[in-house]
């Protein structure tokens, strides 16, 4: 394959990716191919380390205040990027902990108590789901039919009058399978069950509207494709539902007023009302940055190159002879291609351990090979790392 028109030169990047790759000082000695797993962090996120600091060397308790509006400021910003109306975002610590709340308000009786989920999901769900049953709840898996994507007939004829929530998500983490989800939310609305997504593996490199999804709720983070840190997760619930849902375990901070650090009685209008206990600020902080840079880029614009970079994955495991596991339709997949090897972890170690002078290489080893570029990744770095991938797997 023809190395791409970037290779060798900088300065022959399209302008937009130049800039975007100037905010990642470790892509000058590292071909990071990894956002599937761990988002890069910007250069941006020094200052912010540099201020929290500085905030807690001179600590005022007003600080509190101003905490608490950037909190909210930035669950709003993720409103709106996913198209949904302010105060319907809530944000925490990672999904596990927002599953866990969401899922516990449902009522599981009046033979309605059955969760139908997919058995590609992140391994939270299924162990999640099974604590459920202390309350009623009743698991239902629908095993893939080819291992590697959801199989969405098998779900919609599994989703009828006994279902009380569907969760499955909108794209594997393992293979980057994107799902068909019109006919599954409109069975699902047929017999009055509930949609929630886990959107994870595709948020910010896969445009997004909750509107046009029809989910009742959807999680997602930053510590991916929006170059944040890990513990900054966000759930968005329909406000709707979020009105006459009641959290079984909420916190302080889903009082109305939790600032007045007096006792509460009353919860919080909205998504908020399912915040549990005092947050872990400087992670939203950090995740900030990346999602304002990212947004600034353009998630058409990611988009754009990711399925050209991923394409161009694809061309190299074809010609060498590799197997692809994610999907090929480009309407299909999200941001990453999986490929299967008998010896996926050595040959990603090998990449990634280079010897000194050589530049390092970056993806991941679980679940197979997944390689994630990002829209600040080149053609050039693609054509470098599938040239070694196939020597170290050939070895």
């Amino acid at each position: 394959m023809k190395s791409g028109p970037d290779s060798g030169s900088h300065l022959d990047m399209p302008l937009d990716v130049r800039k975007l790759r100037a905010q990642f000082p470790i892509l000058e000695r590292c071909i990071y191919l990894n956002s599937n797993s761990t988002g890069l962090a910007p250069r941006g996120v020094q200052e912010v380390l540099s201020k929290y600091w500085d905030t807690l060397d001179d600590w005022r308790d007003d600080t509190w205040e101003t905490w608490w509006s950037e909190i909210h400021r930035y669950a709003d910003d993720i409103a709106a990027f996913l198209g949904a109306p302010a105060g319907s975002v809530l944000c925490d610590v990672n999904v596990a902990t927002l599953l866990g709340r969401f899922a516990a308000a449902l009522e599981y009786d009046s033979g309605r108590n059955r969760i139908v989920t997919s058995d590609l999901e992140f391994p939270t769900a299924e162990l999640l789901f099974r604590g459920l049953h202390r309350l009623g709840a009743e698991t239902i898996v629908v095993p893939s039919r080819d291992g590697y994507s959801i199989d969405e007939e098998a779900i919609v004829r599994t989703i009828d009058e006994r279902t009380r929530l569907v969760f499955l998500s909108l794209a594997t983490s393992n293979t980057g399978a994107l799902l068909a989800l019109g006919p599954i939310v409109e069975q699902a609305r047929k017999v009055g069950a509930l949609v929630a997504l886990d959107a994870y593996a595709a948020l910010g490199v896969v445009p997004l509207d909750v509107t046009e999804l029809g989910a009742d709720v959807l999680f997602g983070g930053a510590s991916k494709w929006l170059c944040g840190p890990y513990h900054a997760a966000f759930m968005y619930m329909r406000p709707e539902l979020a009105a006459r849902l009641v959290p079984l375990t909420p916190g302080w901070m889903a009082s109305r007023n939790p600032l007045t650090f007096r006792p509460q009685t009353e919860l919080a209008e909205g998504t908020r009302r399912f915040a549990g206990g005092t947050p872990l600020v400087l992670p939203l902080m950090m995740a900030r940055v990346g999602f304002e840079l990212m947004r600034s880029f353009g998630i058409a614009r990611v988009r754009e190159l990711s399925l050209a970079h991923t394409q161009r994955i694809i061309d190299h495991a074809d010609e060498a002879g590799l197997t692809v596991t994610t999907p090929r339709a480009p309407q299909r997949r999200a941001g990453i291609v999986s490929l299967h090897f008998e010896n996926d972890e050595q040959v990603v170690r090998d990449l990634a351990g280079r010897a000194e002078g050589q530049r390092q290489m970056v993806c991941s080893y679980r679940c197979g090979v997944r390689i994630g570029p990002h829209a600040f990744n080149t053609e050039s770095e693609i054509d470098t790392f599938m040239k070694a991938l196939v020597e170290s797997a050939i070895r």
